[in-house]
């Protein structure tokens, strides 16, 4: 069965320390693995949809284990690709502090960063509805530059929908002067763009809500989904706009992965013809849900789990 949302870009393997503090005094780590696209295939895939996530990795131990562990989530990884030419990327968390985590990535050169639009398969990309594009792809290298922008063009011209986050990474896209025009390009050739509100004001120079949505469906983004982290988010197409406030969480535990999990949410609801409103609803449930879990991937939920987690919110209140 051809996989109903489709997505491409790299996923590393986190070493993740046991223990809270500086590095120098951390002697265990936890081994776990995470990447803005496979994260959201494996959200989707959990919401109960058919997700393909493409990629290369190394072809040694740290490699099998991410197609092993990607595809034991239910994600299509038919179309990853192993290299003994380079090795798998990898990241590494320091636990400061409860709830704050700087990163440290080790993926220069890395297997998927040498991806090219000459590994994709065509008629495995047409087969998709949705087509989920990160803004942390075309900056890995040049291939990957032009395999983003391949992808996007593609699928706009056979009628895919184009769904894309920024994922704005500071640290990569420095080296790539034109980088704005980039993510401003992928924005206008979207169907649903969804940034943070401080990538958009980094993008449009003003983290005004209502001027952002105007310069975004300026661009030529079909829908517009702006994320305000705790405060809510604001969504707006040609047809309707409004505001869906954030759910309250008592403790963050680890805020990465946040914004996939609120992706796969809005995805995973459009795969079903719900309306936008719906979606962000959805969206900012699931992104409340993982924050409350360690790891990337873990906290992301079933259905079930979403229904649950209404309704003892709902027991609360009463």
């Amino acid at each position: 069965m051809k996989p109903e949302l489709v997505t491409f870009g790299e996923t590393m393997v986190i070493f993740d320390p046991v223990e809270k503090g500086p590095l120098r005094y951390v002697n265990q780590f936890n081994k776990r693995f995470g990447g803005a696209e496979s994260n959201v295939a494996i959200g989707v895939s959990r919401l109960g949809h058919n997700a393909g996530w493409i990629s290369q990795v190394g072809d040694e131990e740290l490699g099998l284990y991410l197609i092993n562990s990607i595809r034991g989530e239910g994600v299509d990884t038919s179309q990853v690709k192993m290299t003994d030419e380079a090795p798998t990327g990898l990241y590494i968390k320091e636990r400061v502090r409860e709830g704050s985590n700087q990163v440290y990535y080790y993926r220069a050169g890395s297997a998927a960063s040498r991806m090219s639009k000459d590994q994709i398969d065509w008629d495995y990309i047409k087969g998709a509805k949705i087509i989920h594009i990160s803004g942390i792809t075309p900056f890995l290298s040049e291939s990957c530059h032009e395999l983003t922008m391949e992808v996007a063009e593609f699928a706009k011209e056979h009628g895919i929908f184009v769904s894309f986050d920024p994922n704005l990474r500071l640290k990569i896209i420095s080296s790539f002067p034109k980088h704005k025009e980039t993510l401003l390009r992928l924005a206008g050739l979207s169907d649903l763009f969804m940034p943070g509100i401080e990538e958009a004001e980094y993008l449009f120079g003003t983290n005004d809500p209502e001027t952002i949505i105007q310069l975004s469906l300026k661009t030529g983004a079909g829908q517009v989904v702006l994320k305000k982290g705790e405060h809510g988010t604001y969504y707006a197409s040609k047809e309707d706009k409004g505001f869906v406030k954030s759910l309250r969480v008592e403790k963050v535990v680890d805020p990465i992965g946040a914004g996939d999990g609120f992706a796969a949410g809005v995805l995973s609801s459009l795969l079903e013809g719900r309306s936008l409103k719906e979606a962000v609803e959805r969206g900012s449930v699931v992104g409340a849900m993982i924050v409350t879990v360690e790891g990337d991937i873990e906290g992301l939920p079933t259905v079930r789990d979403i229904n649950e987690f209404l309704r003892k919110k709902q027991d609360v209140l009463r």
